[in-house]
């Protein structure tokens, strides 16, 4: 399997076996809390201490889990292989990063950032974020919130994405819903541009019947294998 340039989608599903919690599954994250409460701006207004406890302990918990074999293969490719390798997620957590994945493009945002609502500026979230915390940029205290996008806000990065999506000969989606958009539509838009699709997920998706091949198991699995092909070109 010769590929010059891949771009690479991941979702929860490569997470989960690390132990991060999914949203969208039986006993995610969304069977307990509502999303309207914790995951729009609307929530974020009514009740912003409630939110940043939600994001706080969130934050908190990464230190317990750990990359697991899925993100040190991709970074293994990222890392060997002679063509370009573009790692786009929708996981706001930083265990693509602690595995050793450079090129990653958070289009959810990241659970260790901070961003301010009153300037705009983007930040290292150094602990618990508060109510009262001051943003280190403009002084303004109250308007500091999770660097995370959230229902009825636009994706990080999109323009970027579609453009090194449409530079790709493959589009490989790990762990993902399919469900979600604008993520969901990227299979249809590599199709339509004549890439080669595949998915690598735990069950099918929404979304296999559009995948030119799709392989169904664990992350921890499939994602080594799939790099091992990649690196050796078969």
């Amino acid at each position: 399997m010769r590929r010059s340039s891949i771009l690479i989608l991941t979702g929860a599903g490569i997470s989960a076996e690390s132990g991060v919690e999914t949203f969208r599954d039986k006993g995610g994250v969304w069977s307990r809390v509502r999303l309207e409460n914790v995951a729009t701006p609307e929530g974020f207004a009514r009740d912003p201490a409630m939110v940043h406890a939600f994001y706080n302990a969130r934050r908190a918990g990464l230190s317990t889990v750990e990359p697991n074999a899925a993100h040190h293969a991709l970074a293994k490719l990222e890392r060997v292989h002679d063509g370009a390798v573009t790692l786009v997620t929708q996981n706001i957590d930083d265990l693509h990063e602690r595995a050793g994945s450079r090129n990653i493009v958070h289009m959810h945002g990241e659970l260790t950032k901070a961003f301010c609502a009153t300037c705009g500026a983007h930040s290292v979230a150094d602990g618990d974020l508060r109510v009262d915390l001051a943003c280190a940029a403009c002084g303004h205290a109250g308007g500091m919130r999770p660097d995370v996008v959230w229902f009825g806000e636009i994706p990080y990065h999109m323009d970027d994405i579609y453009k090194r999506l449409l530079a790709a000969d493959l589009f490989v989606s790990i762990g993902t819903s399919g469900a979600v958009y604008p993520a969901a539509g990227f299979v249809a838009e590599a199709r339509a541009a004549g890439i080669h699709t595949l998915e690598l997920n735990l069950e099918p998706s929404d979304g296999t019947p559009l995948f030119d091949e799709a392989r169904h198991g664990k992350a921890s699995v499939l994602v080594p294998e799939f790099v091992a092909e990649i690196l050796s070109g078969t």
